[in-house]
């Protein structure tokens, strides 16, 4: 199988024609970082950085080296940052998938009112992803458009054609991740069923005929009957891909030792995707549980073995009407999992269940159960990986609140941008549980290039700052700010920073040249530390997102605006005594209330003279921050 990791494949279905991306010039990058990372560093800190990156970016020093060796990789690839960026955001870590990379979608609930119902829901959900993947085939997916700043730009639309072909293999140093080709092999024409922590194999294509809606319903039926078969069942082997990507790549090399082993893993690693039919786990399925459980399956005593993380696609359909998507993020970013699964969701809406009326092929054959050699070894590391997995369970601290004071509507009233006004609320909330700034992250989408993924807006800026203290204190901000959508801009065509200071570290190992004092710097290693891990994904069907912080002491903040109210997930770990999730939902809350009086006081003209010592002020540095800047809404990203 071709591997991605070095190398992406081809585009297809829009990219051709699009333009590559741009390297932006050394001293724009240099300018720009040092204000991103001031008011993060003290004093003593910063005069240390400014004397790096001025002698980094003298002339004739490793920077212009660096920046000319970029240009040259520019030339001759597709996409200069591509690689760097997959290894660096994923490939190279080493944390396990679940909670820590792994992104879910939440359906709502479902009422399964007996078992039959969550199994005729699993096979209209499988009828909906086998139309999908018809279009993704055909190349008959529509191109996106950008919307908002830079409206009517196409996208590429690569990302989409590996939701159901491509698979994360894990290695001991990197993992890789893999594409499927038809030159190389036949398309994959089977779908994993996971049910009671055994892998069954359910061929979607027979005979050279499709299944319809009744044979998948059928054949979903005999693999319930045939999971239950006590004697039969065999170690619950999903439970070592839930593991740090070392151990289970250690654990991948004893399990290929056996042929039988071997068999089973290519099934799995080349089907279209998973679906998992889980237990029921309990009484209690608030939105917080649900996404608790889409996260992590409830850990082994629970479905946390009936998972098969490696697989980019794996829907789960409970028992007690829990459902949703977990997805390995590797291989597309948010809005195409967004796009995917409102697709599937209408469909199941928009098309009734066809479970009588196409005709049925005879005498179809019972699915697979894939078989497992486990040695003394395996069962081992099976227990320690469980034992890990359990941690991870009790370690999560998940809060998803829905806040219903209002929505985007009203924040449009104010001339602002909800994504943007959303984003300083989650800096006050911040600031108001610990007292301090920190780097935060948000990504936006550079899916105008060629083989574009995403760059970085650095939410946590110095005008934020200046806001989120006079929210708290009281204080005046001397500074005026005219410019706002600056960075948006900049980040969405390709001209940010996150992105081009990889390629230049990232280069200077290609070249084996010493790593350059600017990428030691302590001030470096802190704006990299994003503490704060923001998303908006935003969705027009009934759905959430969420997915845990990517430090220890960390929070994972994802929204999802709507006109009236606002879904927050907030995620953080009950190891570190720094966090709390519900301190974080309270107090931005609080912010988020107190911003609404802030505009409403503004706007009603009463208390002039108050207004005219601290809430114009406020609110103008508010309006600042947000103004002008539009949602696109193929690039999940907040504006300041």
């Amino acid at each position: 199988m071709p591997v991605l990791d070095q190398e992406p494949s081809k585009d297809l279905g829009g990219g051709d024609g699009l333009p590559k991306l741009p390297l932006p010039a050394l001293k724009d990058t240099l300018e720009v970082y040092l204000r991103c990372v001031k008011h993060l560093l003290t004093e003593e800190q910063f005069n240390k950085t400014q004397n790096i990156v001025k002698q980094f970016g003298a002339p004739g020093g490793v920077g212009e080296l660096l920046q000319s060796k970029l240009m040259e990789r520019r030339q001759n690839k597709a996409n200069w940052v591509y690689d760097y960026w997959l290894n660096d955001m994923y490939l190279n870590n080493r944390l396990a998938l679940p909670v820590n990379s792994s992104p879910v979608m939440v359906f709502p609930q479902q009422n399964f009112k007996a078992p039959i119902d969550s199994l005729r829901f699993a096979a209209h959900l499988i009828s909906g992803v086998l139309e999908y993947k018809t279009l993704l085939d055909a190349h008959a997916l529509p191109v996106d458009y950008a919307r908002g700043q830079l409206a009517g730009t196409p996208l590429c639309m690569e990302q989409y054609y590996r939701l159901f072909t491509s698979y994360r293999l894990p290695g001991p140093e990197r993992d890789t991740l893999v594409a499927q080709e038809s030159s190389v092999m036949p398309e994959p024409e089977h779908i994993i069923v996971a049910c009671k922590n055994q892998f069954f194999v359910l061929d979607v294509v027979i005979n050279f005929r499709r299944l319809n809606e009744r044979d998948l319903l059928t054949q979903l039926e005999k693999i319930a009957r045939m999971a239950d078969i006590e004697e039969e069942q065999l170690p619950p082997i999903g439970l070592l891909t839930s593991d740090g990507r070392t151990e289970w790549a250690e654990a991948r090399s004893a399990l290929m030792r056996e042929s039988t082993n071997r068999d089973s893993l290519d099934m799995i690693e080349r089907c279209l995707c998973l679906v998992c039919l889980d237990d029921a786990t309990g009484p209690e399925l608030s939105d917080t549980t649900r996404a608790m459980l889409m996260l992590h399956g409830g850990g082994a005593a629970k479905n946390g073995g009936n998972r098969w993380y490696d697989k980019p696609m794996q829907f789960v359909v409970g028992a007690d009407g829990c459902c949703g998507v977990v997805c390995e993020h590797s291989a597309f970013e948010g809005i195409v999992l967004v796009q995917c699964t409102e697709y599937l969701l209408k469909y199941m809406i928009g098309s009734p269940s066809k479970l009588v009326r196409a005709a049925s092929v005879s005498e179809l054959p019972a699915p697979r159960r894939l078989r497992w050699k486990c040695t003394p070894e395996i069962h081992k590391l099976l227990a320690s990986s469980a034992d890990k997995l359990q941690r991870l369970v009790k370690n999560l601290d998940m809060n998803v609140h829905k806040f219903y004071d209002y929505g985007k509507e009203f924040i449009k009233k104010q001339k602002m941008s909800p994504d943007a006004y959303i984003q300083v609320a989650l800096q006050l909330a911040y600031y108001r549980c610990h007292g301090r700034p920190v780097s935060t992250y948000e990504s936006a989408s550079i899916r105008r290039f060629k083989e574009g993924r995403v760059d970085n807006i650095r939410s946590a800026t110095p005008e934020a700052l200046a806001f989120v203290k006079a929210m708290t204190n009281g204080e005046q901000s001397t500074c005026a700010i005219s410019a706002q959508t600056k960075y948006t801009i900049l980040a969405i065509t390709g001209m940010a920073i996150d992105n081009h200071l990889l390629g230049l570290r990232e280069i200077a190992h290609d070249l084996k040249i010493e790593k350059p004092e600017i990428f030691k710097d302590e001030a470096h290693l802190i704006s990299n530390q994003f503490i704060l891990s923001t998303s908006q994904v935003p969705t027009t069907v009934e759905m959430f997102c969420c997915y845990g912080p990517v430090l220890p002491n960390g929070y994972g903040a994802c929204y999802n605006p709507q006109s009236n109210h606002i879904i927050f997930s907030v995620s953080s770990f009950r190891e570190s005594p720094e966090t709390s999730s519900a301190e974080f939902v309270k107090c931005l809350v609080q912010g988020l209330l107190d911003m609404r009086d802030l505009c409403n006081k503004c706007n009603s003209g009463s208390n002039a003279a108050k207004q005219k010592a601290t809430e114009p002020h406020v609110k103008g540095i508010l309006f600042s921050l947000t103004k002008n800047v539009k949602c696109d809404q193929n690039c999940v990203f907040v504006n300041l």
